[in-house]
């Protein structure tokens, strides 16, 4: 066991004991190619086919829906630069100011190449209002692309919703779902959404590999050529191991989600209610349609980032809603557009909690932080 306290469960989680023994196979001695003829690519070949089968059973798919990738961004980027998902009359693309930068830097590039997009704002909790996505679709809007649980505060968002009105004005709807798949439940048909992209180091499977999910009869298009693998439309030799270790990881996170829900989000609950006792304090995100795992916090005249190098001295893996960008620390956009201003923005920390975490890392983190956050402070002449 480490001797650290891991609370950043949604910068990646560790790698469940049932992903790696599904996958040592594939990492050692079946080490066969699936685009392969003989038997030990036949084996490879239905190991990934299986795979597919679990992981379309877990989001109400079918097999031939789910393509896989090499990770969350990967997905992102096929939907967003996908020329066939838009026509000469609807080339519109609308997403929102709070998604990933795996969206938001893909939209940025579309619009240097002349293309329209336009980010909708969100609220005070980070949630994006139905009324407003009807506002902004029109006869010109061909994709609406609004991620299913934000990274940063943990807001999940009324995608059903956002995907009927979307489907209404004429348009599809994508949802980035890395942060909401095998932590709450997922049904793409009841969800109404034409393509998801995910990532398995999310939900305990191994890193460098990702899905996107192509409802029958979006026209994707073609994201790779090369070999004929993902029915034609990505090519490249399968990470055989990777797609089975995603898929028993996602399996075993749906299998276990009600009671790691229910546990998780205790400790979670546990957790804002000791740290709210500091003052100053502010809970960020929606306060009840969250996800389990997630406890988001501003702390006024603290930094963010010295947070995170004073809990790492303490043996505690936390991350702050801030990026250091060309040397200076910028507030988090995500913040920013849910009204906070850029000063309190600095003074962000991201707590994300998993099925790994006990009473005794709650207590640890609640021990260490109130004097890290004055010593930061004080640090900042505050």
């Amino acid at each position: 066991m480490p001797d650290f306290v891991y609370a950043d469960h949604a910068a990646t989680a560790p790698l469940s004991k049932a992903a790696l023994k599904a996958m040592m196979p594939f990492l050692t001695e079946e080490y066969g190619n699936a685009s392969s003829a003989y038997a030990a690519g036949r084996r490879a070949r239905r190991a990934v086919d299986r795979a597919r089968e679990k992981i379309a059973h877990a989001f109400g798919a079918h097999p031939d829906e789910i393509y896989f990738t090499s990770c969350g961004t990967e997905s992102d980027n096929w939907v967003m630069r996908s020329p066939e998902l838009c026509s000469e009359k609807k080339e519109k693309i609308i997403s929102s100011s709070v998604e990933h930068h795996a969206i938001l830097n893909t939209l940025e590039a579309r619009k240097h190449a002349g293309l329209s997009s336009e980010l909708l704002g969100a609220d005070g909790n980070c949630r994006i209002n139905v009324s407003r996505l009807k506002a902004a679709l029109g006869s010109s809007t061909a994709l609406v692309s609004i991620m299913a649980a934000n990274n940063e505060v943990g807001t999940v968002m009324p995608i059903a919703e956002l995907a009927e009105a979307a489907h209404k004005a004429g348009a599809l709807f994508h949802t980035d779902a890395v942060q909401a798949a095998g932590h709450i439940p997922i049904d793409v048909e009841k969800a109404k959404v034409d393509l998801m992209s995910f990532s398995a180091h999310k939900f305990g499977g191994p890193k460098g590999i990702g899905g996107l999910y192509i409802r029958r009869g979006v026209p994707a298009g073609r994201w790779l050529y090369g070999g004929g693998q993902e029915r034609g439309l990505r090519g490249g030799t399968e990470n055989t191991a990777g797609i089975v270790g995603m898929a028993v990881a996602l399996e075993k996170s749906c299998e276990n989600m009600e009671k790691d829900t229910r546990r998780i989000s205790a400790l979670r609950d546990e957790l804002i209610s000791g740290v709210q006792k500091i003052p100053g304090t502010h809970l960020t995100g929606d306060p009840e349609n969250r996800l389990p795992g997630n406890a988001s916090f501003i702390f006024e005249g603290a930094e963010g980032e010295a947070l995170v190098l004073l809990l790492d001295q303490a043996g505690i893996c936390v991350s702050a809603g801030s990026a250091c960008s060309a040397g200076a620390l910028e507030p988090s956009h995500v913040l920013l557009a849910m009204g906070i201003p850029p000063e309190m923005a600095r003074g962000s920390l991201r707590i994300t909690l998993g099925a790994e975490n006990t009473e005794d890392d709650i207590r640890k983190i609640l021990e260490v932080l109130p004097d890290a956050v004055a010593r930061s402070r004080e640090a900042a002449g505050k």
